[in-house]
């Protein structure tokens, strides 16, 4: 660890960098530094500073790890695999979230704390522990990355410098509830990542009863700061949009959409709400989808239908946080908000 091993700080370093980039799990397996280096280190650092402490795989193939803190905390972090079986990694920044949206159980948790990058990076080399190389990297796992921006950018930056994974940052998403501010920081100073925003509905009044960020951040300036992202990283943003039967797939739910993506390059992702118990949504039907897609094509708009995975070990969009809840009780105050589609 010092000069009389015959090599810089920095070189020595760089190896150990290069170690963890590849998944070590311990200091022997770093063979190319010297028996007497791995055994101080052993002594003197911490390679992981959390564990897996749950493993639970969907017969779709989606494999989600509950993973424990150094301070006895967990969250959550899902492996997904698409047809083409390219493998993404979707990750949580936060113990738990404050967003509070109300189809989200992750938000119904609260918020603990924000995890370090280390804690970050270590759910990457988990799942690819689990599951071999990944392709992507999705910021859509609990927590909102944009309270979270300085620990995400560092574990953004390790992950894609070319001495450890090496991830291209087209490869890496990052998904907001809609927090402007961070809109605008990520488009002026990086991280060079795709940017998701969580829309949902474009109706301002009902989006600030679902998503109670509308309030402090309206989509008037909302839609502002994804032009300038587009405008200032040339950039395509995503619009993702939770389907919930008879509140927000109805034809004037849609025009809101095509009226607030007017102008914008944008490509809109529709995710069929997945249940969670004690909640007052439904799923959407077959037709709800397929109209409000068409609804959408006919005025121009990129749209994907998402297909929904990991719904058995409750590892969906949503769902994350199912496992670790102690009480669902909260959805059930919600009832009246939503009676009906606005």
């Amino acid at each position: 660890m010092n000069e009389k091993l015959g090599f810089s700080q920095k070189f020595r370093g760089s190896q150990i960098f290069q170690w963890i980039g590849r998944g070590a799990e311990s200091f022997d397996e770093m063979t190319n530094l010297s028996v007497a280096l791995r055994q101080e280190l052993s002594e003197k650092a911490v390679l992981r500073s959390s564990s897996v402490s749950q493993v639970l795989r969907d017969s779709d193939g989606t494999i989600k790890l509950q993973i424990t803190l150094k301070d006895g905390l967990a969250v959550e972090t899902v492996l997904l695999t698409d047809r083409e079986d390219r493998k993404t990694a979707c990750v949580s920044c936060q113990v738990g979230c404050a967003m509070n949206c109300a189809f989200c159980q992750t938000g119904h948790l609260g918020l603990a704390r924000n995890l370090d990058a280390g804690e970050i990076v270590e759910q990457f080399l988990f799942l690819e522990k689990h599951a071999g190389p990944l392709d992507n990297i999705v910021f859509m796992g609990m927590g909102e990355p944009m309270m979270n921006l300085p620990n995400v950018r560092k574990a953004i930056s390790v992950l894609t410098d070319s001495r450890g994974r090496a991830l291209s940052g087209r490869r890496i998403t990052v998904s907001t509830s809609g927090v402007i501010k961070g809109i605008y920081d990520v488009a002026d100073n990086g991280p060079a990542i795709r940017l998701a925003v969580s829309l949902t509905t474009a109706d301002p009044e009902f989006r600030e009863k679902l998503m109670p960020i509308g309030r402090t951040n309206p989509l008037s300036e909302l839609r502002k700061a994804i032009s300038y992202f587009t405008e200032k990283t040339g950039k395509r943003v995503t619009l993702e949009a939770a389907l919930l039967h008879e509140k927000n797939t109805g034809e004037e739910s849609a025009r809101n959409m095509v009226e607030f993506a007017k102008g914008l390059d944008v490509h809109i992702n529709l995710i069929p709400w997945n249940p969670v118990g004690g909640f007052p949504f439904e799923e959407p039907t077959s037709a709800e989808c397929r109209s409000f897609v068409s609804i959408l094509e006919r005025n121009g708009l990129n749209v994907t239908l998402r297909t929904r995975r990991g719904r058995e070990i409750g590892g969906a969009c949503g769902q994350l946080g199912k496992t670790l809840a102690s009480s669902q009780g909260n959805g059930k105050k919600l009832e009246s908000e939503f009676d009906e589609e606005p």
